[in-house]
């Protein structure tokens, strides 16, 4: 019999390369969007993915988590299975039906009154998306960890295939060779409405992949059954909801705050390219969480297990203030991921990253109520972090605009963060070492701050110098946690005293 531990880990590690490959992958789309659309253009598909967010929780109603639970019993496996299938067919189905039908009232309210295909297409992809959910659930609660990968590859290589196709080779087609008949199904009018299409496409043909595991299934609808799954999803659904308030709301709640005088939709789109940026953070973020869930549980019974924690959001401190440094020092080789067009919105990256490094570090705090049985707590924090999101967007985007946005979520984590932090300490403690975390929070700021000094130097001395302080900080944290082996020091130590 194989080693669960061995099991679980090699699944781990291919669920997580599949989502963080993909999501790499994904965001590799930016640099082409940023230099085809201008930034107004580029904010249609910042703000309409940011509703696709909401709606995808929504249609899902944390089902998946639901299915997990309910799907151990082998006996009810059909029967849960199909009442879940058919309950977010239903639903899916009638949103998009319902979308169709008030369109135009959708759009105008949207402001999307020209172009009312882009609301159908984003109904069609989130519908298709929690018509997947459960599918692709049922793959990793069988341990088919790498069909699940295969088709979440297949998805994401459809859509950026896709993408090069109708964006890049087929506008050469029409400059070249007019009469090709490629462009029968081609039009320059369509512009940025492609992505959407791209994506559709993409989930259609995942949809289709997916049949046989729909069908190949004993029907059992269970009312009753499915009560249960939502009364225990629920907590998950408003957790989750008011987690994407956190994450992206701010970019539905520019175009109507922004002043008149502004163009939205510029400022939107310059903001989306430029929160692209904090690509490396929320890669580490990502992987993390993958992995730390599992660690945390396994070690939840060892007597050093705290002890162990602390350990752990030291070492998560030291990497993320590196990926910080690593990203704002060499920022003149970064902002290339984004068009120059872009660039007046640089200076949310830092705001940006750090504002994740909270989000992070809360999350590595979440393990009290997780160990606890206390995840209630987590729906709390996160609606808390929700109402101080809202609340600084509304006051902050009319005076500053999406400056305010990035101070908002920035304040939204490190708050949530403290506020983690200090209900913790009583139902879970962990010695956290607090002064150590603080010492390199003012190491690596000072660092930044030293940089200013000479932001107006030439580029290539800029690199130079920063790259100096990234070795000073690296040098620090090296001598800080003893990173070179004692036995080496005591011989060090010797050999001066013989000398």
């Amino acid at each position: 019999m194989a080693n669960p531990i061995k099991q679980l880990a090699g699944q781990t590690a291919i669920y997580g390369l599949s989502s963080i490959i993909g999501r790499l992958l994904n965001y590799l789309l930016v640099p082409l969007y940023t230099r085809i659309f201008i930034p107004e253009i580029y904010g249609v598909v910042t703000e309409l993915y940011a509703y696709a967010t909401f709606l995808l929780i929504l249609l899902t109603y944390g089902t998946e988590t639901g299915f997990f639970r309910y799907a151990q019993d082998k006996s009810k496996f059909n029967t849960v299975f199909s009442s879940l299938q058919t309950s977010l067919t239903i639903t899916s189905l009638l949103f998009f039906g319902l979308v169709t039908l008030f369109v135009s009232p959708l759009a105008n309210a949207l402001k999307y009154t020209a172009n009312p295909e882009y609301i159908i297409y984003l109904a069609g992809i989130v519908a298709l998306d929690a018509l997947i959910s459960i599918p692709f659930a049922r793959l990793r609660f069988e341990n088919k960890s790498l069909r699940f990968a295969i088709y979440r590859l297949l998805n994401i290589g459809i859509n950026i295939g896709l993408n090069l196709f109708f964006l890049i080779l087929c506008p050469k087609i029409a400059t070249n060779n007019p009469d090709s008949i490629i462009l029968n199904i081609w039009s320059p009018n369509i512009g940025v409405g492609y992505v959407f299409i791209s994506n559709l496409v993409a989930n259609i043909f995942t949809f289709l992949m997916f049949i046989p595991y729909i069908i190949n299934v004993k029907y059992r609808f269970d009312l009753n059954i499915l009560k249960q799954i939502l009364w225990y999803s629920a907590p998950l659904l408003i957790g989750g909801f008011a987690g994407m308030i956190n994450e992206t709301i701010d970019r539905i709640l520019l175009k109507f705050l922004l002043p008149e005088s502004v163009n939205a939709m510029e400022q939107i789109g310059i903001y989306g390219a430029n929160y692209k940026l904090a690509i490396l953070m929320t890669l580490f973020i990502q992987m993390f969480r993958y992995a730390a869930d599992p660690f945390f549980f396994a070690q939840k019974e060892k007597r050093d297990a705290p002890e162990t924690y602390a350990k752990v959001m030291q070492w998560f401190v030291i990497f993320g203030l590196t990926i910080f440094l690593g990203v704002m020092f060499y920022i003149d080789i970064v902002k290339f991921f984004i068009d120059s067009s872009y660039h007046s919105g640089l200076r949310v990256v830092p705001i940006l990253l750090l504002a994740n490094l909270f989000m992070g570090m809360y999350y590595n705090l979440s393990i009290w109520y997780k160990l606890n049985d206390k995840t209630k707590f987590g729906a709390y924090l996160a609606l808390f972090g929700a109402g101080v999101t809202i609340i600084l967007n509304i006051i902050l985007i009319p005076i500053i605009g999406y400056m305010g946005s990035a101070w908002a979520t920035f304040a939204c984590y490190f708050i949530m963060m403290l506020s983690s932090y200090t209900i913790g300490k009583k139902h879970y403690k962990i010695p956290y070492n607090i002064k150590k975390i603080l010492k390199y929070f003012a190491l690596a700021l000072i660092l930044y701050a030293i940089s200013y000094i000479y932001a107006d130097f030439v580029i290539w001395l800029r690199l130079i110098l920063n790259s100096i302080l990234m070795f000073v900080y690296l040098s620090v944290v090296a001598i800080s946690e003893k990173i070179i082996p004692s036995k080496k020091l005591k011989l060090n130590k010797n050999e001066s005293k013989n000398s």
